[in-house]
């Protein structure tokens, strides 16, 4: 099985109103830890800040949860990496900050990172500071919760934009460029 594409036939994720209350919020004043070690607060950000949200990236070594293919919208965090990845010069003309975001912890974080050549950090919510602070939606499997896909963007701690559902997930990197170059 790769984790490099998407298999045919992946459920469709339909829109179930979890992230509706999110825009013109403010982000908490989190603090998460990066892949480079660096702590992050998210709502002291200044300028634009795209965070896409993704609920477990899959390491070759490690076999996925059961049925993880047939639950909508979990299947694809390496595709959505690897396009946000070939676009990140694209996005930094709009001096934008970029980073990926789970509940995995740093080391699990670091491999996928250091494995799929990532010019930007990811951050580790192990704690789930964003779903306490601002309800994000999550989904529960193998005893794990787990974020649901989404990206935000934000422009000084505020949320301008957000994308969910995302599918397919390889895809949602046009879909924020496109906002850049229709908003920003």
């Amino acid at each position: 099985m790769s984790l490099d594409s998407l298999p045919e036939n992946l459920p469709i994720p339909l829109d179930d109103g979890a992230a509706s209350h999110l825009i013109n919020i403010k982000l908490p004043k989190t603090r998460l830890l990066a892949t480079n070690g660096e702590i992050i607060n998210l709502g002291s950000i200044l300028g634009y800040l795209v965070i896409y949200i993704y609920p477990m990236t899959g390491n070759p070594d490690v076999r996925l949860p059961d049925g993880w293919d047939a639950i909508p919208g979990a299947r694809g965090c390496t595709p959505q990496a690897c396009s946000f990845r070939d676009h990140y010069a694209e996005l930094q003309t709009w001096q934008a900050s970029l980073y990926g975001l789970s509940t995995q912890n740093r080391d699990y974080q670091l491999e996928a990172k250091q494995r799929l050549h990532l010019p930007f950090e990811l951050l580790s919510d192990e704690a789930m500071q964003l779903k306490l602070g601002i309800s994000l939606p999550t989904f529960k499997v193998d005893k794990m919760e787990l974020y649901k896909r989404l990206t935000l963007i934000t422009k000084d701690g505020v949320i301008k934009k957000i994308f969910y559902p995302i599918f397919p997930p390889d895809k949602n990197v046009n879909e924020v460029l496109n906002w850049f170059y229709e908003n920003a």
